[in-house]
This record gives structure tokens, sequence and C-alpha cells, in this order.
């Protein structure tokens, strides 16, 4: 099993996502790699929590343009991870 801080990147800060906390749900950047089993096991032994459902979603990359420089944003994986009432992660409460 791999480290779990190699599964998880990091948290998605934004409006929807702290929305979604208020629904005890909660959004991390994963390895595009990782399966859903994988990252609820890592959201349990990093954030010492249950995890009751994990929704994944791809993200594609876009094209961008600056001035005549053309590019591509990055393409990812998010997921979403709920958590039983009652319990929650103290570190999206102090951000």
């Amino acid at each position: 099993m791999r480290d779990p801080h190699t599964i998880i990147l990091g948290p998605v800060i934004s409006e929807k996502s702290y929305q979604l906390i208020e629904h005890n749900r909660y959004t991390f950047k994963v390895d595009p790699r990782a399966h859903k089993t994988a990252i609820a096991q890592a959201v349990e032994q990093i954030f010492n929590v249950d995890v009751v459902k994990v929704n994944v979603i791809k993200t594609r990359s876009k094209p961008k343009r600056r001035g005549l420089t053309r590019g591509r944003t990055r393409s990812g994986k998010k997921a979403i991870v709920q958590l039983p009432q009652g319990q929650k992660i103290e570190f999206f409460e102090s951000m």
C-alpha cells in the first residue's frame, strides 16, 4: 500500500467546496491513478475519521491563451469524501 500522503495531494479551496462542508462532504485533489477505496483509506489514516462515501471527478485540461502564447491547464482528479454525521475534519474548519 502506498503512503496516504502521495494519494491525497491537497484540499480544493473554492466556494462550492465550502458549501459542501455544511453537508459533511470534503473535496481533495488526488493522484490521478488513485481509486475510491485507496482514497477512502488515505483520508481515514490522515485525518482519523470514518468515510461513508467517495465520489471521484476527472478534470480535463482546457486550452488557454496569454497573448500569442498558447497552452493548456493541467488535468487531474478530485475526490469528494462524505463523512458520517458528527465527524469533521479540523483542517478545513480553520481556513
